[in-house]
């Protein structure tokens, strides 16, 4: 996975902020369910928001390995926000 470059990063913060968060993580945390959950919404959606019900004291450990098990890119994690982002597939002619 190649690094967003500081000009793509500008560009998904702008986005991001006229969005609203897709997702919560709840007191579960990141359980397989919630994994999943974001995995999909990625499919469909190349940059999504999520918003920290709970575990707020545990957000800068939980976005980073959230991100990795996505296989999605952390935009930026403010306040009890954070933003991902991934490439959507390229669809194969069959």
């Amino acid at each position: 996975m190649t690094e967003l470059t500081n000009a793509e990063v500008r560009k998904f913060k702008a986005a991001a902020q006229l969005m609203k968060p897709m997702l919560k993580i709840g007191h579960a945390g990141l359980s397989p369910e919630f994994i999943k959950m974001v995995d999909e919404t990625l499919k469909s959606h190349e940059l999504i928001k999520i918003k920290f019900d709970d575990l707020k004291e545990k957000r800068k450990q939980l976005a980073p390995e959230l991100a990795e098990k996505t296989s999605s890119h952390l935009v930026t994690l403010l306040g009890n926000v954070v933003v991902l982002y991934r490439k959507k597939a390229e669809k194969t002619p069959a």
